[in-house]
């Protein structure tokens, strides 16, 4: 028999809940660096790159070497069982790029969204304290706790309730969205006199550049006002790097930009090139906070995924992928201003971490033009896909390893479609 994507995609249908979307009607066979092959044999190109996930590309082959040489070793133990080194080198290594000062500590999970909830596990232990303030827009995961955190309801949370707490979002300054940084502030200091005294508020997480929320970005006066707030109130600063960190936005960590230190810090998506693992980094004396035994996880920090992500550190820094991400960010941002389109709005970029918008004849969100840019765009062999509190936002997250020539025909097909 025959395999076809419409033979799985009806086998998928009967045996798949209903709740797991897809994006595309097809099945992948096989992957190089930037393209995709379904089972029918029809290629792709990747701008989505596992959501944010393969910054170093599809089976890049010192990666793909590292894991085979750890597969002839060992593939488990439990790292709360038997120690491996490769965690601890891996632990070394982050705890050396982080941007925080003095001594530092590293954890290691298997999701974002584990790395999160171990950041607010973290924060109580370290201050004794419930509460928990995130900004609207931010995304952080799909478990109970993270889902209260996220800024954003459909389709997230809806029908997920009631949500832990106590958990209150400010508001995130965005010129786009028409909220100033004094806005922002003012909604905090509402939260704080109507809401929850801060001398109760654990800590305080936010992205440093939005993911699902639309690619809009902390600046460095905000942080600086975040940084203060968290210091004069003893609340933990959390940067959410599992999307933005990795050298998606031209530095190891977008939050190297700021000029502010957090506390704690995520990592996950791109940390491995595709392995499931994830980091929470932090000062020392509050990752200590926890009681022994309080903090781990059965897969968290395999060691397949611990080599990986050592390969990956190696090939951001052989393959000068941090000053890459910085000439594909410049290089669309500039493809897209000359096509001088009255329908693309706002396009925001910090590296290679980049979204534009699509608007109407009134300039307003026009969710569905960028449907329809989606759908064409993967009938003429490219994937997109797209974020934002309206729906209207594409995200570009292609590999930083992808060939000039493969990403400019991925821009062509976008300027086919948008100028036809």
């Amino acid at each position: 028999m025959t395999i076809t994507n419409q033979s799985l995609l009806e086998r998928r249908k009967a045996i798949l809940p209903t709740g797991l979307g897809v994006a595309f009607p097809v099945f992948a066979e096989k992957a190089k660096n930037s393209e995709v092959w379904d089972v029918e044999g029809n290629r792709y190109i990747d701008f989505i790159g596992g959501i944010s996930v393969l910054n170093t590309g599809h089976s890049h082959p010192k990666i793909t070497q590292r894991v085979h040489e750890q597969l002839d070793k060992f593939t488990h133990t439990a790292a709360q069982i038997m120690n491996y080194e490769c965690y601890v080198d891996l632990a070394e290594k982050l705890c050396e790029k982080a941007p925080i000062s003095g001594d530092k500590k590293a954890l290691f999970l298997t999701t974002g969204a584990e790395a999160v909830e171990n950041c607010v596990k973290i924060a109580r232990a370290k201050t004794g304290r419930p509460g928990i303030i995130s900004f609207v827009g931010g995304w952080h995961g799909r478990t109970s706790m993270c889902m209260s955190l996220t800024g954003k309801v459909l389709p997230y949370k809806k029908n997920f309730g009631p949500m832990p707490g106590p958990v209150f979002h400010a508001l995130f300054p965005a010129e786009e969205l028409n909220i100033t940084e004094a806005q922002a502030l003012h909604s905090l200091e509402m939260i704080f006199q109507a809401d929850i005294d801060p001398s109760e508020v654990a800590a305080m997480i936010i992205e440093p550049v939005q993911g699902e929320g639309g690619f809009h970005q902390v600046t460095p006066s905000f942080a600086k006002a975040l940084r203060e707030i968290c210091d004069e109130h003893g609340i933990v600063l959390i940067f959410d790097e599992v999307q933005c960190g990795f050298a998606r936005t031209g530095t190891l960590f977008a939050g190297e930009q700021l000029g502010v230190e957090p506390d704690l810090m995520t990592s996950a998506k791109s940390l491995a090139g595709g392995y499931p693992i994830s980091a929470v980094i932090g000062r020392a004396d509050i990752m200590d906070a926890p009681q022994v035994g309080g903090l781990g996880g059965t897969y968290s920090g395999n060691p397949l995924a611990c080599v990986a992500a050592l390969a990956v550190m190696e090939v951001i820094e052989e393959e000068n992928l941090l000053a890459r991400s910085v000439e594909i960010g410049d290089k669309i941002a500039t493809f897209l201003k000359g096509l001088n389109l009255s329908t693309i709005g706002h396009i925001r970029y910090k590296g290679a971490m980049l979204a534009f918008e699509l608007v109407d004849s009134d300039g307003k969100p026009d969710a569905a033009a960028t449907a329809d840019l989606k759908a064409k765009a993967f009938e003429k062999g490219l994937l997109l896909a797209s974020c934002g509190m309206y729906g209207n936002a594409i995200r570009v997250m292609v590999p930083l390893t992808v060939e000039d020539e493969v990403l400019q025909e991925g821009l062509d097909i976008i300027k086919n479609i948008l100028t036809a």
